[in-house]
């Protein structure tokens, strides 16, 4: 069949993909719009994956500021090259990465941030509940890692569910970039103030 420029437009203006990638997802799909964005997805995530191993040591420091000045963030994101850092894809990723940060208030990057303390006072915060609630103890340890899980998720930035589009997650987000920009980007680190927290002395 053939594949029209009204659907290759709407194709890209949903996933921001290449106008060759888009006719290409489609005519695999034939013309199937959902599996055509599938298609793009699986293909953003693969050249993810190989990517993944790149210096990313250029980049941007975004600032951004939500409510008038009650909350402020500053995140780092990382790529290759200074050419990417320039571009208005990276500048957009970045400036959506700290929306993220001042809505869902992640606590850690990813995973391996999380320290060791934290995670054991969760299992044992878990475990106790299970317990109060008569959850027979052959059972504990699935709802303790089910509960760790669920804490993970709202906690670390990479696997919050990104705001704008509840299916999928940040992680998803930065990987379907680094398929349309052709780089490796990472989030390196990120503060994230609110006006009127406590600050212990």
């Amino acid at each position: 069949m053939a594949i029209t420029t009204e659907q290759i437009k709407e194709l890209r203006e949903a996933t921001g993909a290449g106008v060759l990638d888009c006719r290409a997802a489609l005519e695999q799909s034939g013309g199937d719009f959902e599996k055509a964005v599938a298609f793009l997805r699986e293909k953003g995530l693969a050249k993810a994956a190989k990517r993944a191993g790149k210096e990313a040591s250029d980049g941007i420091v975004e600032l951004y500021s939500h409510g008038g000045g009650r909350v402020g963030v500053m995140v780092e994101v990382n790529c290759e090259t200074d050419f990417v850092a320039r571009s208005d894809a990276f500048r957009t990723l970045a400036h959506e990465i700290a929306l993220q940060i001042a809505a869902a208030a992640p606590e850690w990057v990813k995973d391996g941030n999380v320290p060791e303390a934290v995670l054991n006072e969760e299992r044992e915060i878990a475990k106790n509940r299970a317990k109060e609630e008569g959850k027979p103890e052959a059972a504990w340890s699935k709802i303790v890692d089910g509960r760790l899980q669920k804490f993970l998720e709202e906690k670390v930035l990479l696997r919050q569910t990104y705001i704008r589009d509840e299916s999928k997650t940040v992680q998803d987000l930065i990987s379907e970039a680094i398929g349309s920009i052709g780089e490796n980007i990472v989030v390196r680190r990120f503060a994230r103030w609110e006006l009127g927290e406590h600050v212990e002395k």
